[in-house]
């Protein structure tokens, strides 16, 4: 996305300016008058100017700090924070490698447009080539990654700059979306209170917070004069209510992934996937259009969908977004929902009906299938944690989001607000994501992951003395490796053995790490099943502090389970359909 950067790559100092604390107490303020509540600090000497002044303000009762060690896992907490809040967060990092760090979060950030804060110090101009320690090329290091960079000399007034950069976070330049900005900000020594400072008197503080409880919309339902059309709705990652809300106002069916907080009410279809094929071009009852919201990033056959040039589409898009390029897209961007409803037009009665029903006998038959096999499978436990999670949930990339999206039974009403990091989808930070998801949405968070995801971001389970403790319940898929490339392509290499192990060491990545050890390492509590009766068990329990329900399961067969659950639902799927 275009980032707008301020030049002079070598700020001229000042040297009648501000010392180093009084810059960094000027760069608080406006960062708190901007709207930002959340600060992550990693700690390091020449951040320590910002260190002390957000001590300052902590005591005050302004602003609530957290301290990681580490400062990838610091990132994705701040990136957390900022999901669940609705509000900038940020995070301080030292100079050299502790920014370089902060690159995964960003690029997250980044493409799903989270107004993410980066606080990088930096020494001042005159050390900066000379090979002095740590010092490195830190200006515009993200690059296109973030919507404005500054580079601030030391002994400058920060102010402008960092009101510059929170409006770019928070989406207020036109036709950009919100994001990730850099704040880098040069420190000269001294670097720590002068002799006779001091932290202010501490004060009760009520916590920060905004709402996150799961939303439920509402639309008038759909002008008669509207033509009838047989189109879908599908919501993707982040559409939100407002897609349920137009699918039940025009009588459509909803296809909706799990994070786009649509997947609930009574037009909603859940192996929704699975049944497309159902309603292609040689059906007797093909799809005439399609309306999107969101963005759609799990399954293929809806990809397919999307890519069909017989098939209009069109993309609600009031606000600027961050997952692509205008004109990089096919379908047709319509800002107002009335717009929508004219393209959309309203669904004629058989459509829906057919729609649900089959997307019922599909639901019926998929749960047979799961419901026959006693030990946990990864459709099985995210059926589960659909079922139980509340309050927020976090869903890790590969296979557990779309295990939801096959098992996850749409319920009447949303049970729990649903979050995934789909902007680049990676797995790396996922933990610590959830961990500020907790912390910022101030109510019980589940995360739903794998054992490879759960083990990339396994440091984002140390929390230092006298750090806050989520309520936080992590549920780890354990199947000893990625299974993920089982049901690609490179499922079918394996099975025809012309590479040897080579598919399993370069893609399954086997492992036998003890995860209660490394629960009990941290301090985290754990408990282990492997059948989804002991898993419907764990998850009835209350969430407090953290827990790890480790849920051991294997990836042989995992391919033919869902070879088994794909017939069975077009078989059930068919027979309503010929019914009709």
């Amino acid at each position: 996305m275009t980032s707008h950067n301020e030049p002079a790559p070598h700020p001229t100092p000042d040297p009648t300016g501000l010392s180093a604390l009084e810059a960094a107490r000027a760069a608080v303020e406006t960062l708190l008058d901007g709207g930002v509540r959340h600060v992550v600090v990693a700690p390091g000497s020449r951040s320590a100017p910002m260190a002390y002044a957000l001590a300052e303000a902590s005591a005050a009762g302004l602003v609530d700090l957290l301290v990681r060690i580490d400062e990838r896992a610091a990132g994705f907490t701040a990136l957390g924070l900022a999901l669940s809040t609705g509000s900038p967060a940020a995070v301080l990092t030292t100079s050299g490698t502790a920014v370089g760090n902060l690159l995964p979060a960003v690029m997250e950030a980044n493409h799903a447009a989270v107004p993410l804060i980066v606080l990088s110090a930096d020494r001042p101009d005159e050390l900066r080539g000379t090979g002095a320690n740590q010092t490195t090329i830190q200006p515009d290091l993200f690059g296109e990654h973030v919507r404005f960079a500054a580079d601030i000399a030391a002994g400058s007034n920060p102010k402008r700059a960092i009101r510059a950069g929170l409006s770019a976070a928070t989406g207020a330049f036109p036709d950009i979306p919100p994001g990730p900005v850099q704040l880098n900000l040069a420190f000269r020594d001294p670097l720590v209170p002068a002799a006779g400072d001091r932290l202010p008197a501490a004060v009760d503080r009520k916590r920060f917070r905004i709402g996150t409880d799961p939303l439920v919309m509402n639309l008038p339902p759909a002008a008669g004069h509207l033509p009838e059309r047989r189109t879908v709705v599908l919501a993707g990652h982040d559409a939100g209510p407002v897609a349920e809300a137009f699918a039940r106002a025009h009588n459509l069916p909803l296809l909706a992934e799990p994070s786009s907080n649509a997947r609930f009410g009574p037009n909603a279809v859940g192996p929704y996937r699975l049944l497309l094929e159902h309603f292609g071009a040689g059906s007797a009852m093909p799809i005439e259009r399609v309306v999107l919201f969101g963005r759609p990033t799990l399954s293929r056959p809806v990809a397919a969908l999307l890519a069909r040039a017989d098939v209009p589409s069109a993309f609600y898009q009031p606000v600027p977004v961050a997952w692509f390029e205008p004109g990089r897209r096919t379908e047709l961007p319509l800002d107002s929902l009335a717009d929508l409803a004219d393209f959309a037009g309203r669904g004629p009665a058989p459509w829906l009906d057919s729609w649900l029903l089959a997307g019922s006998a599909a639901q019926h038959a998929l749960d047979g299938i799961l419901a026959g096999v006693p030990a946990a499978t990864g459709p099985s436990t995210a059926a589960l944690v659909w079922k139980h999670a509340r309050g927020q949930l976090l869903l890790g990339s590969s296979n557990g989001i779309r295990d939801a999206d096959l098992a996850g039974l749409p319920a009447p009403d949303p049970a729990a607000t649903v979050y995934a990091n789909r902007g680049l989808a990676g797995i790396d930070g996922t933990i610590s994501t959830g961990t500020g998801i907790a912390l910022g949405g101030d109510q019980e968070t589940t995360i739903l992951l794998g054992d490879v995801t759960f083990l990339h971001d396994a440091g984002g389970l140390l929390l230092g003395a006298g750090e806050e403790q989520p309520a936080l319940r992590i549920v780890v898929l354990n199947d000893a490796g990625g299974a993920i490339f089982d049901l690609l392509e490179h499922g079918e290499v394996a099975a025809g053995g012309n590479y040897g192990d080579a598919v399993e060491r370069l893609f399954g990545t086997p492992h036998a790490v003890d995860i209660s050890a490394l629960a009990a390492a941290y301090g985290v509590g754990h408990s282990l099943v492997s059948t989804t009766a002991g898993l419907a068990e764990a998850l009835s329990r209350p969430v407090a502090g953290r827990s790890i329900v480790e849920v051991r399961t294997e990836r042989a067969g995992l391919r033919a389970l869902h070879e088994r659950i794909k017939a069975a639902v077009a078989a059930a799927a068919g027979g309503v359909l010929a019914g009709r």
